[in-house]
């Protein structure tokens, strides 16, 4: 009888552990960075694209040296037929208007393929249900494309700890609004002794909340939409960025992700190669702090994160990397994708070159 009971234990057991293991993503690696290699890693997805294809990229900040070498992607445009996308940014800088952000990505060596600032025309609002969301604002434009490559330089960022695929996914797809609630708790600040009187703001306000003589904006109107920052000549407007502490806004970078992912489907590509401390929205961005390590792909979002991380961090020799060079740990992103259900953080690395 006990032998029974015994076997019956064992059995239990198998089941409750068969039941809770995780099969593991698939992630690629290739420590060959070049145009082939990118198309390695891209063709091991196995994937086959009929349709518009929009390859997203981050032009890089007037100044930045670190973003991705446009060259690098050449061969996967051309294989794709692929437009490059990206939205406007938040801030005051050529990125912010569509022509000037259009030009800045020629100059910086992406104009052999289209370039498609995707809400250049206006966003559209997305129903979700959320811990800190129940809309999301992305570009209009998101809409003409069938297949999405999302193409991610993996270095750090000061108030996220790391900036990767999920970063580039929910600040670089959203449109201005959605950039505004994730970087903000509160609507914009402003100092009235700077206002000139322009009217830029004024006009550019889409729920007339601002006035003049002396500078107001009725916070009852306001929707955080950030226009008046990215208008106003003087820095009279600016983000309340200290408003949000590093994990609240990690968390709402997740949530835009996952959302936006429902919606549209994509496969990622992470490049760790200039791996500074800082994003490539800065124009000053610090010097890599370690070697270039290779380019990694797969259907996962969070397993191909994980992954990039762990690769930083062994050859960094910590195990907290971004932590320790900027002072603020990414690992919250991963965690709070995977609790979402947005992709696993167990993987298994697939390298290509042996």
């Amino acid at each position: 009888m006990k032998i029974f009971i015994w076997l019956g234990i064992i059995i239990l057991l198998i089941f409750c552990l068969a039941a809770n293991s995780k099969e593991k993503s698939p992630v690629y690696f290739t420590s060959d960075i070049s145009p082939a290699g990118v198309l390695h890693v891209f063709n091991s997805l196995d994937t086959e694209f009929t349709g518009k294809t929009g390859i997203k990229v981050h032009f890089g900040e007037d100044g930045n040296q670190n973003f991705i070498d446009p060259e690098l992607l050449k061969p996967l445009v051309e294989k794709l037929n692929a437009s490059f996308i990206e939205t406007n940014v938040l801030y005051r800088s050529k990125r912010r208007i569509t022509e000037s952000h259009i030009d800045l990505a020629k100059e910086h060596g992406f104009g052999y393929a289209p370039i498609d600032i995707l809400d250049s025309e206006g966003e559209k609002e997305l129903s979700v249900k959320g811990k800190y969301f129940d809309k999301i604002y992305v570009g209009t434009h998101l809409d003409n494309y069938d297949n999405l490559v999302i193409v991610s330089h993996f270095k750090g960022h000061g108030l996220a700890g790391f900036g990767g695929a999920i970063k580039n996914v929910a600040m670089g797809l959203a449109a201005i609004p959605g950039k505004m609630a994730m970087h903000a708790s509160s609507m914009p600040v402003y100092k009235a002794s700077r206002c000139i009187s322009c009217g830029m703001c004024v006009s550019q306000c889409p729920v007339n909340a601002i006035t003049l003589d002396p500078l107001v904006i009725d916070m009852d109107k306001c929707i955080g939409c950030g226009m008046c920052i990215g208008t106003c000549p003087t820095s009279t407007m600016r983000v309340p960025w200290g408003s949000t502490d590093n994990n609240v806004f990690n968390e709402r970078l997740v949530e835009y992700a996952s959302a936006i992912s429902q919606h549209y489907p994509a496969v990622y590509i992470n490049l760790l190669i200039n791996i500074s401390k800082d994003c490539d929205c800065s124009a000053r961005a610090a010097s890599p702090f370690i070697d270039d390590i290779g380019i990694l792909a797969s259907r996962d979002i969070v397993a191909l994160e994980k992954a990039s991380l762990d690769l930083v961090n062994k050859a960094y020799g910590h195990d907290d990397t971004f932590s320790a060079v900027n002072g603020t740990s990414g690992k919250d992103q991963i965690e709070y994708a995977e609790k979402l259900g947005l992709g696993n953080s167990s993987y298994q690395l697939i390298d290509l070159d042996k």
